[in-house]
Order: structure tokens, then sequence, then C-alpha cells
């Protein structure tokens, strides 16, 4: 799974907090890591200037799962961290929801299975 990070202007992207970044979200979604092939964080502040107290910060997490459209979440709180946990969070439940399902539709297929041919 390849994660890969963004900032806007306002955010000082540096490399320690890329390193963080990843951490979270390889924790985050440990499980389905093998069903995911690539994580892009978008991380941003709504407000130019930095004010305590107000939920200005967003994260916005894009993750691409195997054989599927990338679904995306989002995320606003005072601190990045509470944002990137926020965001995680919320998209480890979204694609255990997308995957569950998957796997239910699998389990009540009604069509015959494909036989294969024994000519090769």
């Amino acid at each position: 799974m390849q994660v890969q990070i963004q900032t806007d202007h306002n955010i000082e992207g540096h490399e320690a907090l890329a390193d963080q970044i990843r951490g979270v979200v390889e924790d985050a979604l440990s499980q389905v890591s093998d069903r995911i092939t690539h994580i892009d964080v978008h991380l941003s502040n709504q407000n130019s200037e930095q004010q305590d107290g107000n939920d200005s910060l967003r994260c916005m997490i894009e993750a691409r799962l195997e054989g599927r459209q990338p679904i995306a979440v989002t995320d606003q709180a005072a601190t990045l961290d509470d944002a990137l946990d926020g965001a995680t969070g919320k998209l480890a439940r979204l694609i255990d929801h997308t995957l569950g399902r998957q796997a239910h539709q699998e389990d009540h297929r009604t069509d015959p299975p494909l036989t294969r041919s024994r000519h090769a």
C-alpha cells in the first residue's frame, strides 16, 4: 500500500509529519492493507491563520481498493492529529462496510458458478 501525503500552503509539510501520517494511516488500515493499492492524504487549513479552538484543519483521505472505484472521506478538527484520526477511523469503517457488503453479495449469488473447460 503506497501512502502519498499532500499539504496546502498553510500547512508546513516536512518529512517528520509525513512519517507520522504514514504510521497512523498504516496502523488504522492494517487489517485491510492487502486490498488497498494506494492512499492519498490531503491536509489543509480552511483558514489561512492558525487559530486554536476552531475546526479549520481538514484531512481528506482517498483510498483505491483493488478492482473498485476510489473512495474518500473527510474530517475537520481543531488539530491535525484529530482530523487525521477522524478521517482514518471513517475510512476504516467505510472499507470494512464496502468489503463486507462485497463478501455478502458473493456469498449470496444466485447465478450458477462458472465451470472451466477441460479442453485446454
